[in-house]
């Protein structure tokens, strides 16, 4: 089975407080041969860059309302009068909150969507293929 990578670079803003924030670019990336999850790669003045993989289905809800609970949390909002999507996220490493662009955000989501309609991510496993091969002996 062949698989499909649907990625988009943006550049984000982490907010430091209601007054400051610094720009973050940032990748998202989905792979229909994980198509639950989302990857997200922050690109920060460090060695190496910073990766968070969280569910698709986070993103898509929190675009529409407050979502999630513990290390990852997303919802909408306005700033300076544009829409944009906020992510909290928490490790043991510390907290961030960053500020995407919705329409940005939601043209990549609906790609994603289009590769891998929601309800058919099971199909893209292969578990079905793999059961039948395994009883089949």
């Amino acid at each position: 089975m062949e698989h499909t990578v649907v990625e988009r670079e943006l550049e984000l803003k982490l907010i430091l407080s209601p007054e400051r924030s610094v720009p973050v670019p940032a990748r998202l990336m989905y792979r229909s041969d994980d198509p639950y999850a989302i990857h997200v790669t922050f690109h920060i003045n460090s060695e190496s860059p910073v990766n968070w993989t969280f569910a698709r289905e986070l993103l898509v809800e929190g675009v529409f309302r407050p979502c999630g609970h513990g290390d990852v949390r997303v919802w909408p909002t306005k700033s300076e009068g544009r829409s944009v999507v906020l992510m909290a996220l928490s490790s043991p490493d510390g907290d961030a909150l960053l500020e995407a662009p919705t329409p940005q955000v939601s043209a990549w989501l609906e790609r994603t969507l289009r590769m891998v309609p929601p309800g058919t991510e099971g199909e893209q496993l292969g578990i079905d293929d793999a059961l039948d091969q395994l009883l089949a002996r």
